[in-house]
């Protein structure tokens, strides 16, 4: 298969998974019900489309509510229904959806269940609702904030942005966000769980893994001065929020300015770059996602039983090649290839840490291109081919 041939492929079998799924009376029930399940469990979503597609397709804000672990479902399903315009207002052409949390538990949105569903829910908002899947944005307030701490890293190739309003990360990492860009808010006063304090902490947390790698890990931090849980990032007007968090931190100095906090404002800005020239992939930030079909980040892969280590590796084309900085997870990773990320008509050079370089001839597939579908359901993640690293 030349080039040509696996773009007519990917193409073709674009085509045929789109259509497939249109004619599922499951998928087509999923999207008009408004409620999907897996493992036992359903999610229910509620759905407003805004505006009209640009040529990509629409935008998405997947917007996730308070309450987590709460002494009885009616608080959980008061914070699902406030979710439904808390964010809204600030989307001027989009989908904005609002997800019930499966379980009311302290991590509602990230039982291991949520994560196929997420999965499930982007694939078909893709196919039926024309969403661009390089603008899918996560976003959530108080244990939504929660949510885009514990789901963003193990999901950071499916969004184009994060914002966390409000939540706490739990000691969970955020290193696979080097291509994710992430904003946090908080309101100063927000002690509770000592939400106001460990949100300042998590921005130094980004600072060092950014100084680490200049070229990633994008984020912001806002606090608001003398608010509480409930504070204003979903405002159309400008909020007064700390001039230095990290002072206020290790002194209670308050300085003062005023920004757009707006959380919407902040996400539309960003497109995902589905194959991204570096990858950092921490492999024990995956370990609650086990119920989930892939075992694929970016462009690598490796076995779902891998629960331990970190594989960093690197495009590059002047080489023809793949880099590979670190793997410490005592396994083998794949890189997936398609066109355009190297030349796949000559030999595919993979080069270690300690300078050791080994060349490999790929062969395009229809069957690697059938697999990587199935896997994400997403065109821009159809490879057809593959070498080990």
């Amino acid at each position: 298969m030349d080039d040509a041939e696996a773009l007519r492929c990917v193409e073709e079998l674009w085509e045929e998974h789109c259509r497939a799924l249109r004619e599922s009376e499951e998928r087509r029930t999923e999207v008009e019900e408004r409620r999907m399940s897996w493992g036992g469990v359903s999610m229910k979503y509620g759905m407003e489309v805004i505006g009209e597609p640009g040529p990509e397709g629409y935008p998405v804000y997947i917007a996730l509510h308070g309450g987590g672990g709460a002494p009885t479902p009616d608080m959980n399903d008061q914070q699902w229904q406030d979710m439904e315009t808390y964010y809204k207002k600030g989307v001027k052409n989009g989908i904005y959806i609002n997800p019930r949390g499966v379980r009311d538990t302290w991590d509602t949105h990230a039982n291991p269940e949520s994560y196929p569903l997420y999965d499930r829910l982007i694939e078909n908002l893709i196919v039926f609702c024309k969403a661009d899947p390089n603008r899918i944005y996560l976003l959530g307030f108080s244990a939504g904030g929660d949510g885009v701490y514990l789901i963003g890293p193990r999901m950071a190739d499916r969004f184009a942005a994060l914002h966390m309003s409000a939540g706490h990360p739990n000691g969970g990492s955020l290193v696979n966000l080097y291509n994710t860009p992430i904003q946090l808010q908080v309101g100063m006063d927000d002690t509770a769980f000592d939400r106001n304090r460990v949100t300042v902490q998590y921005q130094m947390y980004l600072d060092s893994l950014q100084q680490e790698n200049p070229d990633g890990y994008l984020h912001n931090a806002y606090v608001h001065v003398d608010k509480p849980h409930n504070f204003r990032d979903n405002s159309a007007e400008c909020q007064q929020v700390m001039i230095d968090n990290k002072a206020w931190l290790h002194t209670g100095i308050v300085t003062r300015r005023m920004v757009d906090s707006n959380a919407v404002r902040f996400l539309e800005g960003f497109v995902r770059q589905p194959l991204p020239r570096r990858v950092i992939w921490e492999m024990n930030n995956r370990h609650e996602a086990r119920m989930r079909r892939t075992d694929s980040f970016y462009w690598l892969k490796a076995s779902r039983d891998v629960q331990g280590g970190t594989v960093i590796a690197h495009l590059n084309p002047e080489e023809n090649g793949i880099v590979v900085e670190k793997n410490d997870t005592g396994c083998q990773v794949t890189a997936l290839l398609r066109d355009g990320m190297l030349d796949l008509d000559r030999p595919i050079a993979v080069i270690y840490p300690d300078g050791h370089r080994t060349e490999h001839t790929v062969v395009r597939s229809r069957e690697t291109a059938e697999e990587t579908l199935r896997e994400r359901g997403d065109r821009n993640y159809i490879f057809t081919a593959s070498v080990t690293l």
